[in-house]
């Protein structure tokens, strides 16, 4: 019988249960793009960039995955646009987003969710598929909830 994975609700729950009583920001983002990556399928990238309020731009943070762009301007391709608008993206073709950053040229469909805490810029969480329309409304819900339980165990100050 083959492994299964579990849904991303009781990911959810793995995501709070991890995090318990931690609040160091990169070693949460590592595990959480760990769960990230061993939990959901048909992914090729799952990781954070974080944001570089003295530059306005967003670095590479903890990933799993392809080696990824480094530098993404506020505005520019789908995390940048996450940033700027503070609104999740969910892109079913990647390759008809307007100004698309092709980091690796597998994915095909994108969603990325910003990370915002008491005001704070953090940056965003970025997940990649190779499969067209990979990620549904249903999924946005979820990996929203699991940034909100992502950012209770962030400590920004």
């Amino acid at each position: 019988m083959p492994e299964t994975k579990p849904t991303v609700s009781i990911m959810n729950q793995q995501l709070d249960a991890l995090l318990y009583n931690e609040h160091n920001l990169i070693a949460n983002l590592s595990n959480a793009c760990a769960l990230l990556n061993q939990s959901l399928t048909d992914l090729n990238w799952a990781g954070f960039y974080l944001y570089q309020p003295e530059t306005d731009d967003l670095i590479l943070g903890p990933f799993q995955g392809n080696v990824a762009c480094v530098h993404i301007q506020n505005g520019a391709g789908v995390c940048g646009t996450a940033l700027k608008t503070q609104s999740t993206q969910l892109v079913k073709n990647v390759h008809e987003f307007p100004g698309h950053i092709a980091c690796d040229s597998a994915s095909n469909s994108e969603i990325v969710v910003p990370l915002t805490k008491d005001g704070v810029k953090i940056g965003v969480m970025d997940i990649d598929s190779p499969t067209l329309a990979r990620f549904t409304p249903a999924d946005q819900v979820e990996l929203e909830t699991f940034a909100q339980i992502l950012l209770k165990h962030i400590d920004i100050h």
